[in-house]
């Protein structure tokens, strides 16, 4: 790949995502264009760039955004967040929230929808009152090409043994064809929203749980700094932030108080 197309791709991402790429990425970049490239039918990287620079803001420049976002999950995925969820998040939340009967969760890198799916079904499994409440579940992602396969609910065999246990797969799944589908109800209690979260988020109620896992690992520490700030305003007092667990808010927002339970890692938001 030229240097100085490596080069424009890598601002254009930062410019538009925020994304760090650093130099000595080029293979990684190189990768994911190639299989962009063949997916648009594009001869070359170098034509690919040159279209690019040829026709700015076009849609092709969303799909390499879309390209060089990473999308790793599973469902479950690292498992002791959802176990802190369910052993004491959750009853803390209930006993708090019961007299006024709202609750509110954000996942806000929603990638292919495992773990707002993971999320839902260890609501349903342990205080699926909850569902009866004023309950908003709000999913989001910056890319529309995975966002598409979340809002279906539709995986395939290697998808659902990643992290899903025999039990819930066969009481909230259903087979079609050679996918599985994940149960409609619960399905629709998630509103898929595309969103670069360094754009201007639109409104949300203020949230009890924010899901925001290995997704500040890409960003420089400027722009985490606005992220965990905005993250801080939305939150209600006594909220839950989860990080990757490579991630923290130390040094760049203390206002949180980190939280250990058991095998994991929370902060929790100002207040009580």
């Amino acid at each position: 790949m030229k240097s100085a197309d490596f080069d424009y791709v890598r601002n254009y991402v930062r410019t538009q995502a925020a994304i760090v790429i650093e130099p000595g990425k080029e293979y990684l970049v190189e990768s994911r264009l190639t299989t962009l490239a063949r997916k648009e039918n594009i001869a070359s990287i170098d034509r690919l760039v040159e279209l690019l620079r040829a026709k700015p803001g076009s849609d092709l420049h969303r799909r390499v955004i879309d390209a060089m976002t990473t999308n790793e999950t599973s469902f479950f995925r690292d498992l002791h967040p959802f176990e802190a969820l369910k052993k004491t998040i959750l009853p803390e939340l209930v006993q708090k929230r019961r007299p006024e009967r709202q609750l509110n969760f954000w996942c806000g890198a929603a990638s292919t929808g495992q773990e707002s799916y993971s999320v839902l079904m260890t609501i349903a499994e342990n205080f699926p009152e909850i569902f009866q409440w004023n309950f908003n579940f709000i999913a989001t992602d910056l890319s529309t090409d995975v966002l598409a396969q979340a809002q279906s609910g539709r995986y395939g065999q290697l998808e659902v043994n990643r992290g899903l246990p025999a039990p819930l797969l066969v009481k909230y799944f259903k087979r079609n064809g050679d996918a599985w589908e994940f149960d409609p109800i619960l399905r629709k209690k998630v509103v898929f929203k595309e969103l670069n979260l360094m754009s201007n988020w639109p409104f949300m109620p203020a949230m009890d749980v924010v899901f925001l896992r290995n997704v500040l690992i890409y960003f420089d520490v400027e722009t985490k700094k606005q992220i965990l700030g905005k993250i801080r305003r939305l939150l209600r007092p006594g909220g839950y932030l989860f990080l990757g667990g490579a991630e923290t808010t130390l040094n760049l927002d203390d206002s949180f108080e980190r939280v250990v339970l058991e095998r994991t890692t929370c902060y929790r938001s100002p207040g009580v």
